[in-house]
């Protein structure tokens, strides 16, 4: 039998941080005398009880390492659990939310998925946007943890290969993830005062620039308006492409640029290859907006930088409509949104490095056809890449699009047309946020699909956020044989 106290205490500790955050939007909503103070007051005091009485019932069942199974449950649980009480307020609160709509929202706001329920949200209270803000920025840190502590260690789609870069845990994953978290947070933090500063000084308001700040480095996508960074244009637009860029990058590069090594950044393979990336599709589409749209150089530019760094790294702004530029954007951008950003950053998706083991995967078994005699093994980093790490990245290539596939025909069946179906199926896993389509595409938003589907799109943003296989594991029946 697994051992789930150290899995409940460690998630009754977060939830019981969760609920202590609610004070700062409750504070606010206080000072601005709008009477919604008591939903996050109401809010806070359930999920501190609730959070503090797990974390002292389980308190007892904590040791120096977790199992294999234990990790795997306290990964998932938390990504479930926070949701449940960050959708309180929601709940609670002025939206007058449903638990499907609250539970939409938060999870969407903890997986930086930033789809949102919410329309009229230039009239919603003060402490409730930046509540949903916040949500995104707490899902931010959360992912890079993840991702240098528990992905390399689990094994999962190949992120084993940044094992020792990750600080190699070693199986101790408590003690060490709180000396990792103690290093990137304050990164994390400097880069997010760093961006609030850069918006206020372009003209945003502070707390539009706190808003904003926090949804950029968290790659989430939230606004403070249904028009999103639309009421925005200019040039924040260019700030937040950088911003979101730097969000983008491996934050284990950054420990290491203030520990005086710049080398292992401009080096990395996944980092070049990313900022490349942007590079061609922002060129491309800029030739493609002066060409077919007939669009002056500087707004083309802008237009394109913008919203192709959205879209790659998940963050999910929309500056304008992007679908009345045709068809060839439309379909570059689905795809687009299938590419993310770097291992051990805020961005969701597949991610660069798996594109570059697959292409390197391909390209030695196009050389062993052409010399049957020869050896040739994937590279990455210079390094070769083991038979271990190459099957983890093509069952995650699969499991993905097959996910795509079945959450694509699930979200048909509950009434859904296909571009809605597919592109929702896709934003949601890949945790982009907006989808295609005139119901939550760019200038739309998911209020006015059936509950049924929100009830799935939830999920596939779990699944999506935590790399499938996480989440997958648990439900086969060996994971429970001890």
């Amino acid at each position: 039998m697994i051992d789930l106290r150290p899995v409940g205490y460690v998630i009754g500790l977060l939830a019981a941080v969760l609920g202590a955050t609610m004070s700062v939007p409750m504070a606010l909503d206080f000072a601005s005398e709008n009477g919604h103070w008591p939903a996050f007051l109401q809010s806070a005091i359930l999920t501190c009880l609730t959070g503090g009485l797990m974390a002292v019932a389980c308190a007892n069942g904590v040791g120096e390492r977790l199992s294999l199974q234990q990790t795997f449950l306290l990964a998932t649980g938390v990504w479930v659990a926070l949701p449940l009480f960050g959708a309180l307020p929601f709940l609670f609160g002025a939206t007058g939310a449903r638990v499907v709509d609250a539970v939409f929202e938060a999870m969407s706001g903890l997986t930086t998925t930033g789809a949102t329920v919410f329309v009229g949200l230039e009239d919603l209270p003060a402490g409730l946007l930046l509540w949903r803000s916040m949500l995104q920025w707490f899902g931010g840190i959360g992912i890079i943890i993840v991702a240098m502590v528990f992905l390399p260690e689990l094994r999962v789609g190949g992120m084993q290969i940044f094992r020792s870069e990750a600080f190699d845990t070693g199986g101790k994953v408590l003690p060490r993830a709180a000396e990792i978290a103690s290093q990137i947070m304050g990164i994390y933090i400097g880069l997010t005062i760093l961006c609030a500063v850069a918006y206020m000084s372009v003209g945003m308001t502070g707390f539009e620039a706190i808003n904003h700040a926090l949804t950029t480095m968290s790659t989430g996508g939230f606004s403070t308006s249904d028009a999103s960074f639309g009421v925005f244009q200019g040039v924040p637009e260019y700030l937040a492409s950088i911003f979101m860029v730097l969000a983008s990058l491996p934050f284990v590069r950054y420990v290491q640029m203030l520990a005086g090594t710049s080398g292992p950044m401009l080096r990395d393979p996944q980092v070049r290859a990313f900022l490349w990336t942007i590079g061609v599709l922002v060129a491309v589409i800029t030739a493609y907006r002066i060409l077919a749209n007939g669009d002056h150089l500087e707004h083309a530019f802008r237009e394109a930088i913008f919203n192709v760094t959205s879209i790659i790294t998940g963050t999910g702004y929309a500056s304008v409509d992007y679908q009345l530029w045709g068809a060839f954007p439309i379909v570059l951008f689905f795809f687009i949104g299938l590419i993310g950003g770097c291992a051990g950053s805020t961005c969701c998706s597949v991610k660069i490095f798996r594109y570059q083991l697959l292409i390197a995967s391909v390209r030695a078994q196009i050389r062993r056809i052409h010399s049957p005699n020869g050896l040739f093994t994937p590279r990455y980093q210079g390094q070769p890449v083991t038979e271990e790490v190459m099957s983890s990245v093509m069952a995650f290539f699969g499991i993905f699009i097959v996910s795509l596939g079945l959450i694509s025909v699930a979200l048909a069946l509950t009434g859904l047309d296909f571009v809605t179906a597919i592109s929702g199926a896709a934003t949601a896993i890949a945790n982009i946020g907006p989808g295609l389509g005139d119901i939550i595409g760019p200038a739309g938003n998911f209020a006015s699909i059936n509950d049924t589907a929100k009830w799935i799109l939830t999920v596939a943003m779990l699944l999506g956020r935590l790399e499938l296989l996480v989440v997958l594991v648990i439900f086969l029946p060996r994971f429970w044989r001890t």
